[in-house]
């Protein structure tokens, strides 16, 4: 250090001082030449690790600074990864949501067929019923001095003359439909008639439809006497 090379040259000039009374001037010159060399090689020495010392700080910079440099990255890499995890977690429960809404469709396509179906066949099934009525309109029109008329939405409109002794052209009507259950349902009577609801449960219960016309003829014919 520059302290230590401080103190070496002034024990130096201490020596030669000392060394002045004790030999000649050839060997001090010799001396002097020998010590200046020695000072260069000190001064070259110095030199050169204080240039290794400055060459190692900047090494030692540079290493704090690349550890730091690698901290961060690591850091980002950490955070990444988290960042990573979280989107996989997303993306598993989206799959999942996904799956659950694809079975949900599948099931409502599923009960929606089944519906469809079963429309299908209830219709089929009152079609068929409005066929077997229409086959008995002569029936009825020759025993009963019935019309039946096929109407919008696949009613059937029953028309009673004859009735009313003081107008027999007088009409006396009901309309009927199948309803989605399959059941008979009176949609509408003209004049009205109070045993209507009772007479329509009946035809439900039995299925007998020649009685329940029938049954519908009488009440006309007794509501014309009153």
């Amino acid at each position: 250090t520059e302290d230590e090379i401080i103190l070496f040259e002034r024990e130096m000039k201490e020596f030669w001082t000392k060394l002045k009374s004790i030999y000649g001037t050839e060997q001090i010159n010799q001396t002097l030449a020998l010590r200046d060399s020695c000072k260069e090689s000190i001064k070259a020495l110095s030199e050169k690790w204080s240039k290794k010392l400055k060459e190692g700080d900047l090494m030692i910079d540079k290493i704090q600074e690349f550890s730091n440099e690698i901290l961060q990255k690591s850091q980002r890499i950490s955070e990444n990864q988290e960042h990573l995890t979280e989107i996989k977690s997303n993306l598993n429960q989206e799959e999942e949501q996904k799956k659950d809404l694809t079975d949900s469709i599948q099931e409502l396509k599923e009960e929606l067929m089944k519906k469809k179906e079963i429309i299908s066949s209830k219709k089929q099934a009152a079609k068929e019923r409005v066929e077997r009525l229409c086959k008995s309109k002569v029936l009825f029109e020759e025993r009963l001095g019935l019309e039946i008329r096929r109407v919008h939405n696949e009613q059937l409109q029953f028309i009673f003359r004859h009735i009313d002794h003081k107008d027999p052209e007088k009409p006396y009507v009901f309309t009927l439909s199948i309803n989605e259950q399959g059941d008979y349902e009176v949609t509408s009577c003209t004049p009205p008639l109070d045993c209507i609801a009772e007479f329509q449960l009946k035809v439900r219960e039995t299925n007998n439809f020649s009685a329940f016309v029938a049954n519908i003829r009488k009440a006309f014919t007794a509501l014309s006497y009153k």
